[in-house]
């Protein structure tokens, strides 16, 4: 073998192996600050770009001043570009967003604009993108409309199912005021098709077809809208009801069975809650409690390209001081493999570190985004901002 050859083929195996090497690298998004920054979404650009955004503002629903931010890090670089208004209806609250790079590289943006400050009055909006943007512009939008849909076969599905539940609830207890209200509410047509929110990203399968995860905090359970036609056309699917069962996560099966990994609403103790679908996310099984202990909090679940599935999430079934990535390699029937990002020892509420959202890079390296909050500060301090957390399999696996 010439000598040039073998050379090349060492550094390639070195680097092969420098490329598996655990690694973590995290940093503010920006520094800490006294306004609320909350519910990131994040993805990668065609050009190796990560893309940021949050709501930021004075409150959540009830203040007018919320807006959706955005921040970009260059490919290579450590430290993130100044950050800048994406969207904002003024006077109205602008919460919830959701980011998907798709098939065709469309950057798709969907979040809820909240008309009564309540937040079972969103109106849930979406855009569409092939101009980026730069480090301090928002993209051009190619599309920018309301996400309009019918939830398919609701009313049935929601007194089928509620019915039977509110049968086993204590007596003057929330979840039994909540389940007459879903049970109440089950016909109403504008009801059922206002207030629905994201909160993780949109999917796309292999058909084509996208799927939209969302949730209604009026009926306190979950739906899926989904569009065949690149987002010209929306339908609904029937909603996914359980006592309690919000912000659904959906990852997708081999055998195209999809998963909806959803937050507990519900009185302790509290276990991520998971649906399935056989049909492309129309209709959903019957909500049943996973073995994995969450305190009522936003969690993701995304298939990595080698089959193994990430799951980002607090980890115990009280308070959010301890965020953790699990993997696992059976299609979520066991974690193997655990490891913190944020753990504050000091527990009872010193710290939150929540509403995670997580992505894999074309590289096969891992982003995570999720909203770092210092609540042993006065409420006026500087205690709030987003967090960023670059990593590998490697390094999540290095912890077990």
């Amino acid at each position: 073998m010439r000598p040039a050859k073998l050379v090349g083929i060492i550094l390639l195996a070195a680097a092969a192996m420098r490329s598996e090497e655990p690694f973590l690298k995290a940093e503010f998004i920006f520094p800490l600050e006294h306004w609320h920054n909350h519910g990131s979404s994040l993805a990668e650009l065609p050009n190796g770009d990560i893309l940021a955004v949050w709501y930021n503002g004075s409150g959540e629903r009830t203040a007018d001043d919320v807006k959706v931010e955005a921040a970009r890090l260059r490919k290579g670089e450590r430290e993130w570009g100044r950050r800048f208004t994406i969207a904002d209806f003024p006077g109205f609250p602008d919460c919830n967003v959701a980011l998907l790079l798709d098939s065709k590289e469309r950057l798709w943006m969907v979040w809820p604009t909240i008309i009564a400050n309540e937040w079972h009055t969103a109106l849930l909006n979406y855009r569409i993108s092939t101009s980026y943007g730069d480090d301090s512009t928002a993209p051009v939008w190619d599309v920018a409309a309301p996400l309009l849909f019918q939830p398919h076969n609701f009313e049935a599905k929601v007194r089928r199912t509620v019915e039977p539940l509110l049968a086993k609830t204590a007596a003057g207890s929330r979840e039994q005021r909540e389940l007459k209200q879903a049970l109440e509410k089950a016909g109403d047509k504008y009801y059922m098709r206002m207030g629905w929110m994201p909160r993780a990203h949109p999917l796309e399968l292999p058909s084509g077809r996208i799927l939209m995860p969302l949730y209604s905090d009026g009926y306190d359970f979950s739906i899926v809208a989904y569009t065949d036609d690149g987002g010209r056309t929306w339908k609904g699917s029937e909603p996914i009801v359980g006592a309690g069962s919000v912000q659904p996560s959906i990852v997708r099966k081999q055998d195209g069975t999809l998963v909806a990994y959803m937050r507990d609403n519900g009185p302790p103790p509290k276990r991520l809650m998971v649906s399935t679908s056989s049909d492309e996310g129309v209709t959903w099984s019957e909500v049943r409690d996973s073995e994995l202990p969450n305190p009522g909090a936003g969690a993701e679940v995304i298939a990595l390209r080698d089959g193994t599935w990430a799951l980002i999430c607090n980890d115990l079934e009280r308070e959010r001081w301890s965020l953790a990535v699990a993997l696992s390699d059976d299609e979520g029937e066991t974690w193997k493999w655990k490891r913190h990002l944020e753990r504050d020892e000091r527990g009872k509420g010193a710290g939150s570190f929540h509403y995670p959202s997580i992505i894999q890079a074309r590289d096969g390296a891992l982003h995570a985004t999720y909203s770092y909050f210092l609540n042993h500060l006065p409420r006026d301090a500087a205690r709030k901002t987003i967090k960023h957390a670059h990593f590998n399999i490697e390094w999540v696996k290095d912890g077990r």
